[in-house]
């Protein structure tokens, strides 16, 4: 018996039966996905969209790194959002006037380079994406003197009423506590062109005549048969650090001493898992934002420049760059940051994808 069906875009004739109702069904379900406005193939309403945990957030998009990314909205995050204090009893939590932080906000709007009509649709939080990447260009990097990153969101949003995009744990977990879009408080001058991280690390200390571990540096890390390591101090607990177990050592096994603003300092290294995230980021933002392009600071002869740039220097500047470069009495990320394997690293991923 020969039976015919009518689907959304026409006369579909098949032989009876069980099977001629299996085959139209499935024309009339092809047929009508094309269709525009149709809700065939489209996820119901409530259900959740999975993530990797590998995000960043940029102007509201989602932008995969590779990395271990927690964000501000997620279970253990950091919210630089937030107008209380985050480390303190609930019931003085609450920001008041003489309390601390100057303001209630930690963080302010991007102004540079803006019309005033952009910037009439930018300060309700309304940025695309085309706008910030004409606006971001620099991708600024220091070392947090805290030792893990619980500890500096304790001292920048609690104490000192500033802000970073970023904060790299000992581990390599990368938290990310305001969207990029936001003017975060980090980096002086570079404030409006910049995207900020703040590496976990205890610092670099000038060298002592006596050719001995500077005393910072003594408290921080211990040495076993396998080298040196980090050891957090008692009050600290696990630090907060996300990875149970965790043992931080240095890339390098040597305390590295290197000159930055013309002092002789010394510094153990970032981690392995520090500089394994980092490149990753580094590549993720030079991709979404490409007018940070991925290089640093050189002289004439290729070599880092180890000093403040000059205000001119700095203004045009597009890349990655230490605080030092842009505040003089600064030296982070120090003397150990290995700049040029963070670039190697970002590239070849940029280049090939892996």
């Amino acid at each position: 018996m020969r039976t015919t069906y009518r689907s959304g875009t026409g006369i579909v004739a098949k032989w009876g039966g069980r099977r001629a109702a299996v085959v139209a069904g499935a024309m009339w379900a092809l047929a009508n996905a094309a269709l525009p406005g149709c809700a065939v193939g489209r996820p119901a309403p409530g259900t959740a969209m999975a993530r990797q945990g590998d995000e960043i957030v940029v102007c509201g998009q989602l932008f995969h790194t590779g990395a271990p990314v927690v964000l501000w909205t997620d279970p253990g995050g950091y919210d630089a959002y937030r107008t209380e204090k985050r480390f303190v009893p609930w019931e003085g939590a609450a920001w008041s006037p003489g309390s601390g932080p100057e303001t209630p906000n930690r963080y302010g709007l991007r102004r540079v380079d803006l019309s005033k009509d952009e910037f009439e649709q930018v300060r309700g939080g309304g940025w695309d994406l085309a706008t910030l990447r004409r606006v971001v260009s620099q991708f600024v990097i220091h070392y947090d003197v805290c030792g893990t990153s619980r500890q500096c969101f304790r001292v920048l949003h609690d104490v000192r009423g500033l802000s970073v995009h970023f904060m790299l744990d000992i581990d390599g977990t990368i938290y990310q506590t305001l969207d990029v879009k936001e003017r975060a408080w980090h980096a002086t001058t570079s404030n409006d062109c910049g995207v900020g991280i703040e590496i976990a690390n205890i610092g670099a200390y000038p060298v002592r005549e006596d050719g001995a571990v500077p005393e910072v540096l003594a408290e921080w890390y211990g040495r076993d048969d396998a080298g040196p390591f980090i050891t957090l101090p008692e009050w600290m607990g696990d630090g907060g650090v996300r990875t149970a177990g965790f043992v931080g050592r240095p890339s390098r096994a040597e305390m590295v001493v290197g000159e930055v603003q013309g002092s002789r300092l010394a510094q153990y290294d970032m981690t392995d898992a520090q500089y394994d995230s980092l490149i990753k980021l580094t590549a993720t933002l030079c991709t979404v934002l490409p007018r940070i392009e991925c290089d640093y600071p050189r002289n004439d002869r290729g070599e880092l420049v180890r000093a403040k740039l000059d205000d001119a220097a700095l203004a045009e500047y597009r890349g990655l760059i230490g605080h030092f470069h842009i505040t003089e009495n600064k030296t982070d990320p120090g003397p150990a940051f290995d700049w040029e394997r963070v670039v190697r690293g970002a590239k070849e991923l940029m280049e090939t994808g892996h």
